[in-house]
C-alpha cells in the first residue's frame, strides 16, 4: 500500500497541482521498505504526472488561445526558445515550482513525445535517486 500511496503522491506532486512527494519518500525509507520500489513508484508516478501535464498543454492550447489567457505570438517566441534548448528545459522539469509548467508548455508546443517522456522520466529518477542517496549520506553522519 505504501508504494501506491507514493505512486499517486507523486502523481499528483507532479500535476499543476500544488504539493510534494519527498516528505512521503523520505518517510518511507525510514519504514525500512524497499528502496527500488519506492525509486520506481515514485519516479513513475511522477513521471505519470508530468505527461498528464503534457496532454493538458497539448489539448488546451485552443481554449487558451480562444478565451485570451495566452496569445499566438507568445507561443511563438516560446516555440523558439524550446526548439533550440528543448531537451535542456525538460531536463529542469524535476524541479519545484517551474518543472510543472515546463511540461504543460511541452504539450502545448507539441514538443516531440518520445523525448519528452525520455527527458523527464530520467529528470525525475535522477531526482528522487539524489533524494534517497542523500538520505542515506544524512544517517551516515
Amino acid at each position: 500500500m505504501a508504494y501506491f500511496t507514493l505512486f499517486f503522491a507523486s502523481l499528483l506532486a507532479a500535476t499543476l497541482l500544488p504539493g510534494g512527494s519527498e516528505a512521503l519518500l523520505l518517510y518511507d525509507l525510514s519504514q525500512s521498505l524497499n528502496i527500488w520500489l519506492l525509486f520506481i513508484s515514485a519516479t513513475l508516478g511522477n513521471t505519470l504526472g508530468s505527461i498528464i501535464n503534457y496532454i493538458l498543454g497539448r489539448k488546451g492550447i485552443e481554449y487558451l488561445l480562444k478565451n485570451g489567457y495566452t496569445k499566438q505570438k507568445d507561443i511563438n517566441r516560446a516555440d523558439k526558445l524550446f526548439a533550440k534548448y528543448g531537451a535542456v528545459v525538460l531536463l529542469f522539469s524535476w524541479m519545484p515550482i517551474i518543472g510543472d509548467p515546463i511540461t504543460f508548455v511541452a504539450g502545448v508546443l507539441k514538443y516531440r513525445f518520445r523525448w519528452f517522456v525520455f527527458l523527464v522520466l530520467c529528470a525525475k529518477g535522477l531526482r528522487y535517486l539524489v533524494i534517497i542517496w542523500l538520505k542515506y549520506i544524512m544517517v551516515m553522519f
